[in-house]
Protein backbone atom coordinates (compact mmCIF):
# COMPACT_ATOMS: atom_id res chain seq x y z
CA UNK A 1 0.00 0.00 0.00
CA UNK A 2 3.15 2.49 0.88
CA UNK A 3 4.05 2.07 -3.06
CA UNK A 4 0.06 3.03 -4.09
CA UNK A 5 0.86 6.46 -2.01
CA UNK A 6 4.39 7.16 -3.82
CA UNK A 7 3.53 6.35 -7.27
CA UNK A 8 0.01 7.96 -7.15
CA UNK A 9 -1.27 5.18 -9.44
CA UNK A 10 -4.02 2.70 -9.07
CA UNK A 11 -2.09 -0.91 -7.91
CA UNK A 12 -1.48 -2.35 -11.54
CA UNK A 13 -3.23 -6.03 -12.38
CA UNK A 14 -2.14 -8.55 -14.66
CA UNK A 15 -4.55 -10.64 -15.65
CA UNK A 16 -3.75 -14.30 -17.76
CA UNK A 17 -6.98 -16.00 -18.72
CA UNK A 18 -5.95 -19.80 -20.16
CA UNK A 19 -9.70 -20.49 -21.47
CA UNK A 20 -9.92 -24.07 -22.83
CA UNK A 21 -6.49 -25.07 -22.30
CA UNK A 22 -4.23 -26.95 -20.19
CA UNK A 23 -4.68 -30.29 -18.27
CA UNK A 24 -4.61 -29.90 -14.50
CA UNK A 25 -0.93 -31.37 -14.70
CA UNK A 26 0.01 -28.84 -17.37
CA UNK A 27 -1.94 -25.96 -15.28
CA UNK A 28 -0.15 -26.70 -12.28
CA UNK A 29 3.21 -27.00 -13.88
CA UNK A 30 2.94 -23.56 -15.83
CA UNK A 31 1.27 -21.98 -12.28
CA UNK A 32 4.62 -23.16 -10.85
CA UNK A 33 6.89 -22.01 -13.37
CA UNK A 34 5.27 -18.53 -13.42
CA UNK A 35 5.49 -18.61 -9.49
CA UNK A 36 9.25 -18.88 -9.42
CA UNK A 37 9.60 -16.41 -12.94
CA UNK A 38 7.28 -13.84 -10.97
CA UNK A 39 8.25 -13.61 -7.26
CA UNK A 40 10.65 -10.26 -7.67
CA UNK A 41 7.78 -8.67 -9.93
CA UNK A 42 6.72 -6.01 -7.08
CA UNK A 43 4.11 -3.34 -6.42
CA UNK A 44 1.50 -5.08 -8.69
CA UNK A 45 -1.21 -8.07 -8.66
CA UNK A 46 -0.66 -11.09 -10.72
CA UNK A 47 -3.62 -13.58 -11.28
CA UNK A 48 -4.36 -16.70 -13.89
CA UNK A 49 -7.73 -17.88 -14.72
CA UNK A 50 -7.32 -21.74 -15.49
CA UNK A 51 -10.06 -23.83 -16.62
CA UNK A 52 -12.78 -24.71 -13.90
CA UNK A 53 -11.09 -28.41 -13.90
CA UNK A 54 -7.64 -27.55 -12.69
CA UNK A 55 -8.76 -24.20 -10.19
CA UNK A 56 -8.57 -26.75 -7.02
CA UNK A 57 -4.45 -28.31 -8.37
CA UNK A 58 -3.59 -24.45 -9.18
CA UNK A 59 -5.00 -23.13 -6.11
CA UNK A 60 -2.66 -25.44 -4.27
CA UNK A 61 0.39 -24.84 -6.56
CA UNK A 62 0.19 -21.22 -6.30
CA UNK A 63 -0.63 -20.88 -2.29
CA UNK A 64 1.80 -18.39 -0.29
CA UNK A 65 3.17 -17.06 -3.87
CA UNK A 66 2.32 -13.95 -5.20
CA UNK A 67 -0.20 -15.14 -7.38
CA UNK A 68 -3.89 -14.76 -6.94
CA UNK A 69 -6.48 -17.04 -8.36
CA UNK A 70 -9.36 -16.21 -10.96
CA UNK A 71 -12.16 -18.70 -12.23
CA UNK A 72 -13.63 -17.51 -16.03
CA UNK A 73 -17.18 -17.65 -15.72
CA UNK A 74 -19.76 -18.39 -12.48
CA UNK A 75 -23.24 -18.83 -12.25
CA UNK A 76 -25.84 -16.07 -10.99
CA UNK A 77 -27.93 -18.47 -8.38
CA UNK A 78 -25.49 -20.36 -5.35
CA UNK A 79 -26.93 -24.02 -5.85
CA UNK A 80 -29.90 -25.22 -7.85
CA UNK A 81 -30.95 -27.69 -10.93
CA UNK A 82 -28.22 -26.19 -13.35
CA UNK A 83 -26.04 -28.96 -14.96
CA UNK A 84 -23.10 -28.12 -16.03
CA UNK A 85 -22.91 -24.88 -13.93
CA UNK A 86 -20.28 -23.31 -11.06
CA UNK A 87 -21.23 -21.23 -8.68
CA UNK A 88 -19.56 -18.24 -6.68
CA UNK A 89 -19.54 -20.31 -3.44
CA UNK A 90 -17.95 -23.36 -4.91
CA UNK A 91 -15.22 -21.11 -6.84
CA UNK A 92 -14.50 -19.14 -3.74
CA UNK A 93 -14.25 -22.80 -1.56
CA UNK A 94 -11.57 -23.49 -3.88
CA UNK A 95 -9.34 -20.44 -3.44
CA UNK A 96 -10.73 -18.24 -6.22
CA UNK A 97 -10.40 -14.31 -5.35
CA UNK A 98 -11.15 -13.54 -9.12
CA UNK A 99 -13.86 -14.16 -11.43
CA UNK A 100 -14.59 -12.99 -14.84
CA UNK A 101 -17.83 -12.13 -16.38
CA UNK A 102 -19.08 -10.99 -19.64
CA UNK A 103 -15.92 -11.85 -22.07
CA UNK A 104 -16.79 -11.60 -25.08
CA UNK A 105 -16.50 -15.24 -26.07
CA UNK A 106 -19.16 -15.67 -23.54
CA UNK A 107 -21.29 -12.66 -24.99
CA UNK A 108 -20.45 -14.16 -29.06
CA UNK A 109 -20.68 -17.63 -28.53
CA UNK A 110 -22.65 -18.49 -25.16
CA UNK A 111 -25.40 -16.02 -25.96
CA UNK A 112 -25.07 -13.98 -22.36
CA UNK A 113 -26.74 -10.64 -22.11
CA UNK A 114 -26.07 -7.14 -20.36
CA UNK A 115 -28.83 -8.25 -17.79
CA UNK A 116 -27.16 -12.04 -17.61
CA UNK A 117 -23.91 -10.21 -16.66
CA UNK A 118 -25.40 -7.82 -13.88
CA UNK A 119 -26.87 -10.90 -12.58
CA UNK A 120 -23.44 -12.60 -12.58
CA UNK A 121 -21.87 -9.63 -10.82
CA UNK A 122 -24.06 -9.31 -8.05
CA UNK A 123 -23.67 -13.67 -7.22
CA UNK A 124 -19.91 -12.72 -7.39
CA UNK A 125 -19.72 -9.81 -4.96
CA UNK A 126 -22.21 -10.90 -2.73
CA UNK A 127 -19.97 -14.36 -2.67
CA UNK A 128 -16.88 -12.04 -1.54
CA UNK A 129 -15.24 -12.58 -5.13
CA UNK A 130 -13.85 -9.68 -7.09
CA UNK A 131 -15.51 -9.46 -10.59
CA UNK A 132 -13.58 -8.24 -13.73
CA UNK A 133 -16.56 -7.15 -15.93
CA UNK A 134 -15.56 -7.24 -19.37
CA UNK A 135 -16.63 -4.37 -21.85
CA UNK A 136 -15.81 -3.90 -25.57
CA UNK A 137 -17.15 -3.33 -29.33
CA UNK A 138 -16.52 -5.60 -32.14
CA UNK A 139 -14.44 -4.27 -35.29
CA UNK A 140 -18.37 -3.27 -37.25
CA UNK A 141 -19.13 -1.29 -34.39
CA UNK A 142 -15.67 0.45 -34.30
CA UNK A 143 -16.14 1.56 -37.64
CA UNK A 144 -19.77 2.65 -37.07
CA UNK A 145 -18.61 4.73 -34.39
CA UNK A 146 -20.33 2.88 -32.25
CA UNK A 147 -17.80 2.26 -29.24
CA UNK A 148 -18.91 4.75 -27.08
CA UNK A 149 -22.30 3.81 -26.86
CA UNK A 150 -21.50 -0.11 -26.61
CA UNK A 151 -19.28 0.73 -23.48
CA UNK A 152 -22.48 3.10 -22.60
CA UNK A 153 -24.75 -0.20 -22.43
CA UNK A 154 -22.41 -3.18 -21.16
CA UNK A 155 -20.84 -0.96 -18.31
CA UNK A 156 -24.07 0.48 -17.49
CA UNK A 157 -26.22 -2.69 -17.86
CA UNK A 158 -24.15 -4.93 -16.21
CA UNK A 159 -23.66 -2.65 -13.03
CA UNK A 160 -27.53 -1.67 -12.82
CA UNK A 161 -28.94 -1.09 -9.46
CA UNK A 162 -26.07 -2.01 -7.65
CA UNK A 163 -25.22 -0.34 -4.42
CA UNK A 164 -21.65 2.25 -4.78
CA UNK A 165 -20.35 0.51 -1.81
CA UNK A 166 -20.40 -3.36 -3.28
CA UNK A 167 -18.27 -1.95 -6.42
CA UNK A 168 -15.16 -0.83 -4.57
CA UNK A 169 -13.13 -4.06 -5.43
CA UNK A 170 -14.45 -3.79 -8.82
CA UNK A 171 -12.28 -4.57 -12.25
CA UNK A 172 -13.39 -3.14 -15.50
CA UNK A 173 -11.52 -5.20 -18.67
CA UNK A 174 -11.62 -3.37 -21.96
CA UNK A 175 -11.35 -6.14 -24.32
CA UNK A 176 -11.82 -4.32 -28.15
CA UNK A 177 -13.31 -7.44 -29.29
CA UNK A 178 -11.47 -7.00 -33.22
CA UNK A 179 -8.13 -7.47 -31.33
CA UNK A 180 -8.89 -10.74 -29.47
CA UNK A 181 -6.51 -13.63 -30.56
CA UNK A 182 -6.11 -11.13 -34.03
CA UNK A 183 -2.57 -10.24 -33.20
CA UNK A 184 -4.02 -6.70 -33.92
CA UNK A 185 -3.81 -4.28 -31.24
CA UNK A 186 -5.31 -0.91 -30.49
CA UNK A 187 -2.57 1.67 -30.10
CA UNK A 188 -1.51 3.37 -27.16
CA UNK A 189 -3.35 6.56 -27.78
CA UNK A 190 -6.65 4.07 -28.87
CA UNK A 191 -6.30 2.25 -25.65
CA UNK A 192 -6.06 5.62 -23.78
CA UNK A 193 -8.83 6.71 -25.24
CA UNK A 194 -11.07 4.87 -24.35
CA UNK A 195 -10.02 3.88 -20.63
CA UNK A 196 -10.22 7.28 -19.99
CA UNK A 197 -14.01 7.45 -21.49
CA UNK A 198 -14.92 4.51 -19.53
CA UNK A 199 -13.26 6.44 -15.87
CA UNK A 200 -15.42 9.05 -16.98
CA UNK A 201 -18.53 7.24 -17.22
CA UNK A 202 -17.92 6.06 -13.86
CA UNK A 203 -17.15 9.17 -12.44
CA UNK A 204 -20.58 10.47 -14.16
CA UNK A 205 -22.81 7.52 -12.55
CA UNK A 206 -20.87 6.61 -9.47
CA UNK A 207 -18.61 9.58 -8.03
CA UNK A 208 -14.98 10.96 -8.24
CA UNK A 209 -14.09 8.46 -5.44
CA UNK A 210 -14.50 4.98 -7.33
CA UNK A 211 -13.76 6.28 -10.68
CA UNK A 212 -10.32 7.61 -9.32
CA UNK A 213 -9.74 3.91 -7.45
CA UNK A 214 -11.76 1.72 -10.10
CA UNK A 215 -8.77 -0.47 -11.69
CA UNK A 216 -9.81 -0.50 -15.89
CA UNK A 217 -7.44 -3.74 -17.49
CA UNK A 218 -6.72 -3.37 -21.20
CA UNK A 219 -7.16 -7.00 -23.26
CA UNK A 220 -6.62 -7.83 -26.87
CA UNK A 221 -3.29 -9.21 -27.87
CA UNK A 222 -1.52 -7.88 -25.08
CA UNK A 223 2.48 -9.42 -25.71
CA UNK A 224 6.07 -8.90 -24.00
CA UNK A 225 6.65 -5.92 -27.13
CA UNK A 226 3.89 -3.63 -26.03
CA UNK A 227 3.24 -3.90 -22.33
CA UNK A 228 5.25 -1.29 -21.29
CA UNK A 229 3.63 1.27 -23.77
CA UNK A 230 0.19 0.30 -22.72
CA UNK A 231 1.34 0.54 -18.84
CA UNK A 232 2.71 4.44 -19.52
CA UNK A 233 -0.93 5.41 -19.99
CA UNK A 234 -2.49 7.31 -17.46
CA UNK A 235 -6.28 5.39 -17.46
CA UNK A 236 -4.85 1.81 -18.17
CA UNK A 237 -4.21 0.19 -14.35
CA UNK A 238 -3.07 -3.51 -16.05
CA UNK A 239 -3.92 -6.16 -18.62
CA UNK A 240 -6.15 -9.07 -19.29
CA UNK A 241 -3.67 -11.61 -21.16
CA UNK A 242 -5.19 -14.14 -23.20
CA UNK A 243 -2.72 -16.40 -24.94
CA UNK A 244 0.30 -14.84 -23.84
CA UNK A 245 -0.32 -16.08 -20.76
CA UNK A 246 -0.09 -19.88 -21.38
CA UNK A 247 3.60 -19.71 -21.52
CA UNK A 248 5.38 -19.08 -17.96
CA UNK A 249 8.21 -17.19 -19.93
CA UNK A 250 5.89 -14.34 -22.17
CA UNK A 251 3.39 -14.59 -19.34
CA UNK A 252 6.28 -13.67 -16.76
CA UNK A 253 7.89 -10.94 -18.95
CA UNK A 254 4.31 -9.55 -19.38
CA UNK A 255 3.91 -9.40 -15.60
CA UNK A 256 7.24 -7.96 -15.35
CA UNK A 257 6.74 -4.94 -16.87
CA UNK A 258 9.22 -2.25 -16.15
CA UNK A 259 6.83 0.69 -17.23
CA UNK A 260 5.71 3.50 -14.32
Amino acid sequence: MEEKKETGRRRPLIAGNWKMFKTSAEAVETASALAKMTASATGRDILIAPPFTALQAVSAAIAGTGIDLCAQNVHWENQGAWTGEVSAPMLTSVGCKYVIIGHSERRQYFGETDDGVNQKIRSAIHAGLMPILCVGETEDQRKSNKTFSILDKQTLKGLEKLALGSLENLVIAYEPVWAIGTGKTATTEQAQDVHGYIRGLIEKNFGKALAKSMRILYGGSVKPSNINRLMEMPDIDGALVGGASLDAGTFSEIACYTAH
